[in-house]
């Protein structure tokens, strides 16, 4: 009969140690980037229904259908950047261009879109902006630390 018990001890005299030690460390490395696509995540949901949280959906409509489309295409982008960070830093630029876009859009879309919707559409497209320069950062410089 073979002996199944867990015996505490060193792993070091595994014959995949070193390779499970490289893919932990890769994990590790991405992880505040995951954590900061998961912001544009929260950040595209806002945009999404921002339109009827700040009551500007009513009364300027193509406003709120672009924030909508922007938004969950921000919350997508997130979610697949947030699943594989360390493929992510090619979409990041997408996610800054939507960002600029939440920024211009209440003057681009609509003429006189109001205080709240133009505060509400800045300070979000400025979070975006910064999340995605965050994450490129983050990932330029750990793949300088590794290459």
């Amino acid at each position: 009969m073979a002996d199944v018990s867990h015996r505490p001890g060193d792993i070091s005299g595994h014959p995949d140690a070193s390779e499970m030690r490289e893919r932990y460390s890769r994990v590790l490395q991405t992880r505040g980037v995951a954590a900061v696509e998961e912001l544009v995540i929260l950040a595209g949901i806002y945009a999404a229904v921002s339109a009827w949280t700040v009551h500007f959906a009513a009364a300027k409509p193509e406003l709120a259908i672009s924030n909508l489309i922007v938004g969950i295409a921000l919350a997508g982008l997130g979610l697949c950047m947030s699943m594989a960070p360390a493929r992510s830093q090619d979409l990041n630029f997408v996610v800054l261009l939507l960002g600029a876009w939440l920024i211009v859009s209440p003057w681009v879309v609509s003429r006189d879109a109001g205080t709240g919707a133009i505060l509400s559409n800045v300070i979000t497209g400025a979070c975006v902006c910064l999340f995605a320069l965050t994450a490129g950062g983050l990932l330029m410089s750990k793949s300088g630390k590794s290459g």
